[in-house]
């Protein structure tokens, strides 16, 4: 059977910590920022973690193939 290829899609929305917890960007940054407060604004760029009970095996086997 030939290898897994890695999903490009999801190279780019996720990342590795050192640790093994999958990274991700937050959503709802890229318009209509006029009515967003700069609080929430400023929190939407920091990245999150995936979930433990969510999809991260699955993210994880697009990433690392």
């Amino acid at each position: 059977m030939p290898k897994m290829k890695t999903h490009k899609g999801a190279k780019k929305r996720f990342s590795v910590t050192g640790t093994g917890k999958v990274r991700r960007l937050k959503a709802y940054k890229s318009h209509i920022l006029t009515k967003k407060s700069a609080k929430r604004k400023r929190n939407l760029r920091r990245p999150a973690i995936v979930e433990p009970n969510g999809d991260v095996l699955r993210i994880k086997r697009l990433i690392q193939a």
